[in-house]
């Protein structure tokens, strides 16, 4: 974490008590801005939104009122991601339904937010690579060697042992 004054950083907004403001290193970590209530000054190098709760002004403003409605946001969340990993070995959407659970969590917890920024950062450089012709033609070629080799075994299998189908089989 680097700490930086406002004269240094060139701009006039930071922390109102120290006069410092909080600027994250490349650990992409955020830390609060001060003021009591649990929100982020910084938003993310995506240009997304400020990081921290999204709840109603009027539920951030009472301790019990936000301390029940994080219990309850996370609650939600673990049931959905709980539901998206069930999912996994089973028909299913499971990893679509894990991201959403991610996303009932991203509403009220920083981690959660900057796994999904981090997750969206790996997806979009994933795609983007994938894209490259390079990447593309040795995509493509390792496939073709991969489906020749399946064709291959599949018909030395066939030449040896015939196509019988399994009802058909004699058991002696």
């Amino acid at each position: 974490m680097t700490v930086r004054s406002d004269k240094a950083r060139g701009n006039a907004g930071g922390n109102t008590r120290t006069g410092d403001a909080v600027v994250p290193d490349d650990s992409g970590v955020h830390t609060p801005d001060g003021d009591g209530d649990g929100a982020e000054d910084a938003a993310g190098a995506d240009g997304g939104r400020p990081l921290g709760s999204r709840a109603p002004h009027f539920i951030r403003r009472s301790r019990p009122l936000h301390l029940s409605w994080q219990v309850a946001v996370f609650l939600v969340g673990l049931a959905v991601v709980v539901a998206g990993v069930i999912m996994l070995p089973l028909p299913g959407p499971g990893w679509v339904v894990i991201f959403l659970g991610m996303g009932v969590w991203a509403t009220e917890f920083v981690w959660a937010q900057l796994a999904l920024r981090w997750t969206r950062r790996k997806v979009a450089e994933a795609a983007q690579k994938a894209m490259d012709p390079r990447v593309r033609r040795r995509n493509i070629t390792l496939t073709a060697i991969g489906l020749a080799v399946i064709a291959g075994i599949g018909a030395w299998c066939l030449w040896k042992y015939g196509l019988t189908m399994p009802w058909k089989i004699d058991r002696h």
